[in-house]
């Protein structure tokens, strides 16, 4: 469904990514696993159009989508969800899942798309009339999941989804990230925290320094104490 080719990113002369590639089959969870400063973060970037490769493509579906703008993109049905949320702190929660939707005009949809957010979502339901500012950043981490489902995509894209929650707010992650599986979802979950990754994933690959060190099915490298110790730093 998603095919990564041979990705080159410099920024300057910084090389960031080198020669990587991997594939997402329709209907899987990949992981894409590594330190700070790997290259995790500008691999999904591209994908979604917020950074142009110097080389390599993606294609989705067997359409190349590198080098298109975001809008194009999340048209065609991938969507991110970005590393630290990124919600609209002034505007509501409601307000926030709405814009979601900004590219869609079918206003009946829309509405019934956002009950269906408060429904995956209570805790939304019981604050939607609040500034996205004053929720936790589990209900914020939620509330950028939803408002990236408001685009209908087909492919979802999870940017360190567990970062600074607690070990309660990351179980519930993991659980809404299985559910949104189950619904048909693709996703390629972007992860430090390895538990989070062999919970959810079922191919993983590790990055380091700007390329794919190992891949395999996530449960053999997410066990596997060399992997760990030699890429993850565990």
């Amino acid at each position: 469904m998603l095919d990564v080719r041979h990705l080159e990113v410099s920024y300057g002369a910084t090389q960031v990514l080198r020669d990587v590639s991997f594939s997402v089959a329709e209907g899987s969870i990949v992981a894409l696993l590594g330190g700070n400063g790997s290259g995790k973060t500008t691999t999904l970037n591209v994908l979604s159009g917020l950074v142009a490769p110097q080389g390599g493509t993606v294609t989705l579906d067997g359409q190349r989508i590198d080098g298109l703008a975001t809008d194009r993109v999340v048209a065609l049905g991938l969507v991110q969800v970005p590393q630290g949320r990124e919600v609209w702190g002034g505007m509501t929660v409601h307000d926030n899942l709405t814009l979601g939707a900004a590219r869609r005009r079918d206003r009946r949809a829309i509405a019934a798309d956002v009950e269906d957010m408060l429904a995956l979502f209570p805790v939304l339901r019981q604050k939607q009339r609040a500034r996205a500012a004053t929720l936790s950043g589990g209900e914020q981490q939620m509330l950028a999941i939803g408002r990236a489902l408001m685009a209908r995509p087909r492919v979802l894209l999870l940017d360190e989804p567990s970062a600074g929650l607690s070990p309660l707010v990351v179980g519930q992650v993991v659980d809404t990230v299985r559910a949104l599986h189950a619904r048909g979802l693709t996703i390629l979950l972007v992860e430090q925290n390895v538990g989070v990754a062999a919970a959810l994933a079922e191919r993983a690959h590790v990055l380091l320094n700007g390329e794919i060190a190992v891949s395999g099915p996530a449960a053999d490298l997410l066990t596997n104490p060399d992997v760990l110790a030699s890429y993850l730093g565990r």
